[in-house]
């Protein structure tokens, strides 16, 4: 995304009304962080900081929607339950709108980009886990040997 295109958004609206826009490029900057993120029920997230900049171009009949996100996002560990830190970088064009849309809730679309590309499995980098978890985890791992007795 080139900064130095289009009219910049100082302010930190999250809600922008599109038939209040005029024809043309907008660009919006924004953070998402740990108030943000606490905000969101039933999120994986539990919190995070994140530089979210969202440019629309404004057409006579259409909208294009450019989201690109980039900090860190802090999620549970699916090992050891801890929270951990995972880095987010992402960058996509042409965001698919629903329909026609005359409001957009650019922290929510900045959101939904973070989520679907997360990884999978969340889990610390070896060594990385709580120990006193790590060991309990060992003492229940079934081997190959355990299946065999």
């Amino acid at each position: 995304m080139h900064a130095n295109c289009g009219k910049m958004n100082t302010q930190t609206p999250h809600i922008v009304e599109i038939e209040k826009l005029e024809l043309g490029e907008h660009l919006f900057d924004f953070q998402l962080d740990n108030s943000y993120f606490s905000t969101i029920e039933a999120s994986e997230l539990l919190g995070g900081d994140v530089d979210a900049k969202v440019r629309l171009i404004v057409g006579e009949d259409s909208v294009a929607v450019d989201v690109d996100v980039c900090g860190t996002v802090q999620v549970t560990c699916d090992r050891c339950l801890e929270p951990m830190d995972v880095e987010v970088d992402v960058y996509e064009e042409d965001v698919d709108l629903d329909e026609d849309p005359k409001t957009l809730d650019l922290a929510w679309l900045a959101y939904e980009l973070i989520i679907v590309n997360l990884p999978l499995v969340h889990s610390h980098q070896d060594g990385g886990c709580n120990p006193e978890m790590a060991a309990l985890l060992q003492d229940h791992l079934c081997t190959a040997l355990d299946e065999e007795e």
